[in-house]
């Protein structure tokens, strides 16, 4: 039976969520975890990769495995194991053909701002404080939807084989103390969403106009976009599949 889990976690402590030969990532964890319960080696696949230090509060990975304990039961078991900045949240059976990575319709990221500092805080949202034009931040970010080409906004060195995306939402939402920029595509470049906040922090603080984040776009030049942001505001927050998929 294939199965499809939520899981989220704080990746403060960890290198990303897909398992490397010299660093610890959330999905070797994981796997630690769910070989020792199954008493047989176990491999999961995810949804996509976050980067160093990047948070998620729902992930998705699908895993295959024999029902001599209950898919129920395989996530109460795994999260009295797992570290307390992992925790699984909930399993759902799926179709034998079901696939977490490209089975999936969108995915939606959001990145958190404090505007004041908060020692509770630290790794989970990006201190800024210089004044910033909220209006058109979002003017700009309407102008992603408006293109499909977002190389500007991708790491230089990455295998893929399109940086075509399609962006179906994108704007900054005030929150009492904080900013959220949120964004949902059917996929994303390594680096793209904390290069777009960069470069519309750039036109918040009137750094560049809404014409140049236009033709940086339209560069698809890396060097022309703003820096990208700290990992540790960044939040992978849905992943959504079609329902057909699902027992």
């Amino acid at each position: 039976m294939r199965y499809f889990f939520t899981i989220a976690y704080k990746g403060t402590n960890y290198h990303g969520w897909q398992k490397q030969p010299n660093a610890m990532g959330v999905q070797q964890k994981v796997e630690e975890v769910f070989s020792k319960i199954l008493n047989k080696e176990s491999e999961i696949v995810g949804s996509g990769r976050t980067d160093s230090g990047v948070h998620a509060t729902d992930q998705i990975f699908h895993f295959d495995f024999e029902e001599n304990i209950a898919a129920d039961q395989l996530l109460y078991k795994a999260n009295k194991m797992l570290p307390k900045d992992v925790a699984l949240m909930d399993v759902r059976a799926v179709k034998p053909e079901a696939h977490a990575r490209f089975d999936a319709e969108s995915r939606a990221y959001e990145y958190h701002i404090t505007r004041h500092k908060n020692p509770f805080a630290i790794d989970q949202t990006y201190h800024f404080v210089h004044p910033l034009d909220l209006d058109k931040m979002n003017e700009a970010a309407k102008l992603l939807l408006q293109h499909q080409d977002f190389e500007s906004f991708s790491k230089v060195k990455t295998d893929v084989f399109t940086f075509n995306c399609d962006i179906f939402e994108a704007f900054w939402k005030q929150e009492v103390d904080s900013l959220v920029f949120h964004i949902k595509a059917n996929r994303f470049l390594r680096g793209m969403v904390r290069a777009i906040v960069g470069t519309l922090l750039d036109v918040g603080e009137g750094k560049i106009d809404i014409d140049r984040f236009n033709q940086i776009i339209e560069s698809k030049d890396r060097k022309a976009a703003g820096r990208a942001v700290p990992p540790h505001g960044l939040y992978l927050t849905k992943v959504l599949y079609p329902n057909n998929i699902y027992l």
